[in-house]
This record gives C-alpha cells, structure tokens and sequence, in this order.
C-alpha cells in the first residue's frame, strides 16, 4: 500500500513555491490515489498534470501498482482546509452544524479556530406590522460543523 504520509511530503515539496496548495489525499481500494489541490484564482488543467507527473516519477510502479488522479477541489465540495475558507471570505457559503442545521450566508472572516458568517434573519419587532430583515453574525468552531462549502446560485 502507498504511505499517504509519502505522498503528503511529495505533493508539499513540489506545491511550496506554488500558489496551489494541498486540500486532501485520498487513498481508496486497490491502491487508487486521489489528490485533491485548490488555489485562490483556480486551478489549471496543466497544474494537474504536472503535478501528477511528478508524483509518478517518484513513486515505484514496479514495487506497487497505482491508480492516480490529481484533481482541483470541486466547486461545490464541502472545504477541508482553513485556506478554502479564506478563499471564498465575503462569499455566500452553506453551513451544516453537527445538530443539523442548515443555514446560508457571508462568510465574514475564518482564523484557525472557526469562522463567522452573517445571515439575515426576519424578525417582527414589538409594536410593529411587518417583519424586518436584519443581519446577525454567527460564529462557529470546525469541530461544531458537520460541512461548509460554497453556495452555488443561478
């Protein structure tokens, strides 16, 4: 079987003088590698070539047989590292906690311990005939989201 951590080490040296970045590596039945990359503008048909090319020519064939697929992170894929959620900072992301609970809005601002999304909300205030619109900040932690991706309208 591959080593994933081989394969970590392998596609962080070739990305470190790049503007991609690593998302996740997947190794499925039958020695089936998947490698997962993103970049704030986008990632290039090209890259993923290269990149796996690279790959291939450090990995044995003859000691182990492989499948390989190097791919961008897709578009509509729930994020898995931090940089995914800067990248899409002042977008309109969707949100399933843990419990749940799905909600659709701006993600304001991501650090290393969570993020903040502003949703609208209508509330009817004391007195008054109609509902109101009004925007509420919700902070999360990762470990309290089940996934965040983007939130792809037409």
């Amino acid at each position: 079987m591959v080593d994933k951590k081989e394969l970590v080490n392998i596609v962080e040296e070739y990305l470190k003088d790049s503007s991609n970045y690593l998302v996740d590596i997947i190794l499925g039945t039958g020695n089936s590698i998947t490698v997962e990359i993103d970049n704030d503008n986008g990632v290039d048909i090209d890259d993923c070539v290269a990149l796996s090319r690279d790959i291939e020519s450090k990995l044995d064939r003859e000691s182990e047989d492989f499948e390989l697929t190097v791919t961008s992170a897709g578009l509509t894929s729930p994020f898995k590292t931090i940089r995914q959620y800067k990248k899409y900072e002042n977008k309109e992301i969707e949100v399933v906690d843990k419990k749940g609970v799905k909600l659709a809005g701006v993600l304001k601002s991501s650090d290393d311990n969570g993020f903040t999304i502003t949703v609208i909300k209508k509330v009817k205030p004391e007195g008054a005939k109609r509902k109101m619109e009004i925007e509420e900040d919700i902070h999360y932690k990762f470990d309290e989201v089940k996934y965040t991706k983007y939130l792809l309208r037409f």
